[in-house]
């Protein structure tokens, strides 16, 4: 499972123009899912990013967790983290989970980083979307937990 994370002042995700999701200040998490993916890389995931200090105390220092400061997340599923690009000029995406797969660890990657005390708003699965965000630093950082079995 791999997540690439940028801290925002604020982020959406529109549908045929239309806004679907919207957050304040927080977290933007494009979420790819591989085939062995299991909720043991969501649940490790989602708590990570919740206790992850990557927020600015008084002082300027990344003393600060998502918790701590009430921050959202939005989450958006993103197949296209799992490209393999090492060869010829076109992504392939065999690493990438089959949305039959994808779909419920997404949701219940969601789920988790909820349950841990996060508002979360969520893309739609499968759509076109145009993701916004404003990325505050920019802090970008990219989590990744593979299967332990594989």
């Amino acid at each position: 499972m791999r997540v690439l994370l940028q801290r925002v002042k604020w982020g959406r995700v529109l549908i045929g123009g239309h806004p679907i999701a919207e957050i304040g200040a927080g977290v933007v998490l494009l979420v790819g899912i591989a085939h062995t993916d299991t909720e043991e890389e969501a649940r490790y995931l989602a708590h990570k990013i919740a206790h992850l200090r990557i927020f600015e105390d008084e002082n300027s220092q990344f003393n600060l967790s998502l918790l701590e400061t009430g921050g959202e997340a939005l989450v958006v599923s993103q197949f296209t983290l799992y490209a393999d690009t090492r060869k010829g000029r076109r992504p392939a995406f065999v690493a990438a989970a089959r949305p039959e797969h994808a779909r419920p660890l997404v949701e219940r990657f969601a789920a988790l980083l909820q349950a841990e005390g996060v508002p979360v708003q969520s893309g739609k699965f499968g759509a076109h979307m145009h993701v916004e965000l404003c990325n505050h630093g920019p802090v970008t950082l990219w989590l990744e937990r593979e299967h332990a079995g594989a």
